[in-house]
């Protein structure tokens, strides 16, 4: 629903009389309360489980959908579908999963983590297009309550039956945090890690991802739309990447456990920063279906291989809360871009101003992740005074 709210902004703007500025800035809200919400949830699963966080992210965004069905004023609707649908959707994150995935692998931790983010991209290829189809056939008020639904029935069983926070004694090598190949350090806290070169390096490169990906899924159906593309071709443009993301997460995550994974990560970077401009120019249908195909490809790695890397570096235990403290600075990048994407076209005509911006940021990403010490590949080959001083 954050990454996919593209085929919302029109009908919403037109039913409620919204400008695109006054939606726009709703949604960067929304994306910075997303983030506020991340390492909230990152210490209530350290703190009680996984399943307790989810279980209460699946309330919240119920009442949060109805409450936006039934919002008319502005304000209303800002509190319903700003703050606490965002609220909601932060505890069922990524980051709420994040430490079960690196807790249950090791060895594959890279590869089981870019297969978690398939979700993700599975989620932006059949859900931009179904809510495309769903708003022209029936609303969008209509499409969230459905949104609710689907919800409600595929998470609750999901956190009930399925979800574990620990592996089972049976498991083998990756059973217990005794067993994983971690730093058994514990003067470590997130305080200190926080203070470390890689933490912020890796904060920056999350910061450019949060505002690609929300300028794109916020703006990028309204954008294709004002340079001719029909709803339909737009929508499906955007779904293609994340259509194409899910075969490429399958060999990216083999790969990431293969070669160092700042290379990778730089690598993502600079190929999306060239598609987020290449965007902007397209003219026909075959060359939008081509920069999309291509940008699917880079599309699902960052967060997965800096996910990675933050489990390599500072180990399990402290994931959940460094992946969201991160991850807030993937939604600082996404409330700017949210609104830049608005205002800039209002204010000066063109879409260029904000995909701009983002091509430009995403290749400072690039550059500066080669930064990350190339002693990244296992943290478990770190000394307590090096984790400290490394870069």
């Amino acid at each position: 629903m954050r990454m996919g709210v593209g085929p919302f902004v029109l009908p919403i703007m037109e039913d409620l009389n919204f400008t695109r500025t006054t939606l726009s800035t709703i949604i960067a809200v929304g994306m910075i309360v997303y983030g506020i919400g991340m390492p909230i949830a990152g210490y209530l699963v350290e703190k009680y489980s996984t399943n307790m966080v989810l279980i209460l992210g699946i309330i919240i965004v119920t009442i949060s959908c109805v409450w936006t069905v039934l919002a008319q004023h502005p304000v209303n609707f800002f509190m319903a579908f700003g703050v606490f649908l965002s609220f909601g959707l932060a505890f069922t994150s990524p980051v709420a999963l994040t430490p079960v995935i690196s807790r249950w692998f090791t060895k594959l931790r890279g590869r089981a983590l870019f297969y978690l983010s398939t979700g993700s991209m599975a989620g932006i290829a059949i859900m931009t297009p179904v809510f495309s189809f769903l708003i022209e056939r029936f609303g969008w008020q209509a499409t969230i309550l459905l949104f609710a639904a689907a919800f409600l029935i595929i998470i609750v069983p999901t956190t009930i039956f399925i979800v574990r926070d620990d592996p089972p004694e049976s498991y083998g090598q990756s059973t217990s945090s005794s067993n994983i190949p971690q730093d058994p350090r514990t003067a470590l806290t997130w305080k200190k890690a926080i203070a470390t070169p890689p933490f912020w390096l890796i904060a920056f490169g999350l910061f450019t991802c949060g505002f690609s990906m929300n300028l794109l899924g916020t703006h990028g159906v309204p954008m294709l739309q004002d340079h001719g593309f029909t709803p339909i071709t737009a929508s499906f443009a955007i779904g293609l990447i994340g259509i194409v993301a899910i075969p490429s997460t399958l060999f990216l995550g083999v790969l990431s456990d293969k070669v160092q994974r700042k290379h990778l990560l730089s690598l993502i970077y600079f190929v999306r920063g060239l598609g987020m401009v290449a965007l902007v120019f397209v003219t026909v249908t075959w060359q939008l279906y081509l920069v999309a195909a291509i940008a699917g490809i880079v599309w699902a790695g960052s967060i997965a291989l800096s996910s990675a890397i933050l489990s390599d570096v500072y180990g399990v235990r402290l994931v959940g809360l460094l992946y969201g403290w991160t991850y807030f600075g993937h939604q600082i990048g996404a409330m700017l871009s949210s609104w830049l994407g608005g205002w800039g076209y209002e204010t000066y005509g063109t879409h260029l101003v904000s995909f701009g911006v983002t091509g430009i940021l995403l290749i400072a990403a690039s550059i500066v992740i080669l930064w990350l010490s190339s002693t990244l590949k296992q943290r478990q080959n770190y000394k307590p005074e090096e984790i400290m001083q490394s870069g």
